[in-house]
């Protein structure tokens, strides 16, 4: 019974210490009013981007009566939602990625070490939680926050690893790097 506890105090730990590690950024604020009888009603709209800079990252929406609750719901919901996105070197993409969602449209392409993140409002706060040094990224449509970032996140769960590319086909992993760097070029 001791030893089951000590499991479980361990386990909620690591879940605590994990949960430390989280980077989350507070990407937009919407105010809304509700026209009562009385006069109007406020409620706010909060988007947040939470990563743990190692590749995880997750987004979420909340909204309540007031600013920080609707940020806590929609960081809980952020933190439900993460998905883990491949890394070249752990500082950039593996690959250019279009993504859309909506009227959103949005191009990330992988950049060579020490160009630094080039990308605009909410594209900007999903790399900096993901942990991404250097990438390009342009959005092409909506500038509405949330189909930027969820056309973001379609490109980002678009982007696949040489090792997984190289499963699919049932290769070797220096076959489908070899092509990438050039060198596949002389043997084609």
């Amino acid at each position: 019974m001791a030893r089951q506890m000590d499991m479980e105090a361990g386990r909620n730990d690591r879940a605590s210490r994990e949960e430390s590690e989280l980077i989350d950024k507070l990407v937009s604020i919407n105010r809304v009013a509700k026209v009562v009888k009385g006069g109007r009603r406020f409620a706010f709209a909060a988007l947040v981007v939470v990563g743990d800079g190692r590749g995880r990252v997750g987004y979420g929406h909340g909204k309540a009566r007031e600013v920080p609750e609707a940020i806590r719901k929609a960081t809980e919901q952020a933190k439900r939602s993460m998905i883990h996105v491949p890394l070249r070197e752990g500082r950039t993409l593996h690959h250019d990625i279009h993504g859309r969602f909506g009227a959103g449209k949005v191009l990330l392409r992988a950049a060579p070490s020490g160009t630094g993140i080039i990308a605009g409002g909410p594209m900007r706060a999903v790399f900096e939680t993901m942990g991404v040094q250097d990438v390009v990224a342009k959005s092409l449509g909506s500038q509405n926050p949330y189909n930027m970032i969820k056309a973001t996140f379609v490109a980002l769960q678009a982007g696949m690893s040489p090792r997984s590319v190289a499963a699919k086909r049932g290769k070797k992993v220096g076959d489908i790097t070899a092509r990438r760097d050039g060198a596949g070029e002389s043997a084609a």
